[in-house]
């Protein structure tokens, strides 16, 4: 079916125009004598219509100018009245309209309505009138002129008229309707299929997310035991043979990487399952020109030589560096002078970056630049990146510059201890300050990064 209105659609027009050429020039073979077409009275008629019929699923405009076209030239004298036996080729012209209404726009269809029933005034006038028609040969002959012959035959001729297109119409827009139909049901179908696939889709999300979250929890605690509990065997254990030290070293390392790469790839997982792609320390480089190009005039340097660090080493180092840059931008401004130096000299990356302290913030404000009352989310999360890489954090204000320093292990050294730490355990011969030492090893703590030094932050 929906094939045959397809093809309907297209070429149902010619097809029909075909059809009422041939039937008329079928029934009118005994009156159009040996010379055929050529001679007989209708032939313009016939031809116009037949055209009107061919065009108006193409070209619905044309249609009815060609309509208009025949009318014009009868009531002119151009084209020859209707005769008796050939009134009816005039339904040609609706049966235009039937292949408009089913095939046009709105607005086409709006036009050729109005059209036809002037048309249809129009064709009843020549019908009746003595100058055309004359009643066509079925109307009683009135002598009072045309006023008499409209005003009793006119209104039974137009509402027949009327009626004819009405129904040729209806066929057109119940094809219309008919075919609006099946959009919207395919519309229906498409629209549960979409939603029905959406449920789904949501339902894996939210199953990825939970079992993601259950991921982090259960690899965050295991990982961060192994590895203190390698770091505090290690130190305990200095008088072992060098091969068990190095095997607990390798542990505590490789611990501290996996937490970070299962870190890294359970936050980049997208709703397609594929790992993003992470930012590495290169990226720093064009990081920094971007801030530059944002009136940050931000000094870069470097000491030592360089190390090889893990891939989620180099995303905290990235992050965190992308961090101090934005809040320098966002609290100091446009202009605002930030240093950046990386210090590869020692046992891990020393990172530390100053940035000029705006007036606006007061010694012994919050951890958000300064706004009373509210924590900024910017130096937690930091120091968050640095403790997964195996290193520490310590942020807060030096004279009129807000500073941040960040150590990052070596990813093939252990994550040593600050000189504060050592020192303690040399003053402390007891096993409770030895206790203390892997703790400090794995948070990051650090006697600089207390609250005498983070009484101001930003973030």
């Amino acid at each position: 079916m929906e094939q045959t209105l397809k093809f309907a659609r297209h070429w149902g027009a010619p097809v029909a125009a075909v059809i009422f050429f041939a039937l008329w020039c079928v029934g009118e073979a005994g009156r159009m004598g040996p010379s055929g077409l050529s001679t007989w009275p209708g032939t313009w008629m016939l031809v116009l219509m037949t055209l009107a019929i061919a065009v108006a699923v193409w070209k619905p405009y044309a249609s009815l100018g060609l309509t208009a076209i025949l009318l014009l030239g009868q009531l002119t004298y151009f084209i020859r009245p209707p005769w008796p036996n050939y009134w009816a080729i005039y339904i040609g012209s609706f049966i235009a309209l039937a292949f408009i209404l089913w095939t046009g726009s709105r607005r086409q269809r709006s036009i050729a309505g109005a059209a036809n029933v002037v048309f249809t005034a129009v064709i009843t006038f020549l019908m009746l009138s003595w100058r055309y028609g004359y009643g066509v040969g079925w109307f009683r002959p009135l002598y009072s002129g045309d006023r008499g012959a409209m005003s009793y035959y006119g209104w039974q001729l137009f509402s027949t008229l009327i009626l004819i297109a009405a129904g040729c119409a209806a066929v057109g827009i119940a094809l219309a309707l008919y075919e609006d139909r099946g959009k919207l049901f395919q519309s229906k179908v498409l629209a549960q299929a979409s939603l029905k696939e959406t449920e789904v889709e949501l339902v894996v999300e939210q199953e990825r997310t939970r079992i993601a979250r259950d991921l982090h929890d259960v690899l965050a605690h295991s990982l961060a035991v192994i590895a203190a509990q390698a770091d505090g065997t290690r130190y305990l254990s200095q008088d072992q043979p060098k091969a068990v030290l190095d095997a607990l070293e390798n542990i505590a390392v490789s611990a501290r990487h996996a937490l970070v790469d299962a870190q890294r790839v359970i936050e980049g997982v997208r709703d397609d399952g594929l790992v993003a792609p992470q930012p590495r320390l290169t990226d720093v480089g064009p990081l920094v020109e971007r801030m530059r190009q944002g009136s940050l005039k931000v000094q870069q340097s470097e000491t030592g030589t360089p190390v090889e660090l893990g891939a989620g080493q180099q995303l905290a180092v990235f992050r965190i560096v992308q961090e101090c840059l934005t809040n320098a931008l966002k609290h100091g401004g446009r202009g605002t002078a930030v240093r950046l130096h990386f210090d590869w000299s020692g046992p891990g990356l020393t990172m530390h970056v100053a940035s000029e302290l705006p007036a606006s913030v007061s010694i012994g404000g919050t951890d958000d630049g300064g706004a009373a009352g509210r924590v900024g989310r910017g130096i937690p999360g930091m120091r968050e990146r640095a403790h997964l890489a195996g290193g520490w954090l310590s942020s807060g204000p030096d004279g009129e510059q807000f500073r941040v320093t960040v150590f990052i292990p070596y990813g093939s050294r252990p994550a040593p201890l600050l000189p504060e730490v050592a020192s303690d355990r040399e003053d402390v011969p007891s096993g409770k300050g030895l206790e203390q030492e892997p703790a400090l090893a794995l948070e990051g703590a650090s006697p600089s990064s207390g609250p005498e030094r983070e009484s101001v932050g930003r973030g």
